[in-house]
């Protein structure tokens, strides 16, 4: 089971950090990653970290302005998010695969879910 939190509203330039404790063994085997939907549009990815040697990955839009960790004595992931813009207004969605290898930007290959945080970003 996965449980984000640390969405809300915050001004464009703000700041937010957004936590996934996941709950369960093994989180050192799975892969962690956040997507976001905006409302009327797919699912898209946002940043991950791989499994074994954590290597993180971000989507060009957020690239320079967000980092994502992990601690596994904790089972938790975190995304800090920097210099907000309105475009990032989404619910954020903790997703977590077993072992994925080389897959890391794909929606498809994550078995675990968060019910998901609402950012919104104001102008």
């Amino acid at each position: 089971q996965l449980v984000e939190s640390g969405g809300g509203v915050v001004k464009a330039g703000g700041s937010l950090t957004l936590s996934c404790a996941a709950s369960g063994r093994h989180f050192s085997n799975y892969a962690m990653a956040w997507f976001r939907q905006a409302p009327g549009k797919e699912r898209e990815f946002v940043a991950a970290v791989s499994w074994k040697d954590g290597i993180t990955d971000y989507a060009d839009s957020v690239k320079g302005r967000s980092t994502i960790s992990r601690d596994n004595a904790r089972s938790t992931v975190n995304l800090q998010m920097n210099s907000l813009r309105p475009e990032d207004t989404a619910v954020y969605y903790c997703a977590g695969d077993y072992q994925n290898v080389g897959a890391l930007r794909l929606a498809a290959e994550y078995d675990y879910w968060g019910q998901g945080t609402q950012v919104t970003v104001s102008s």
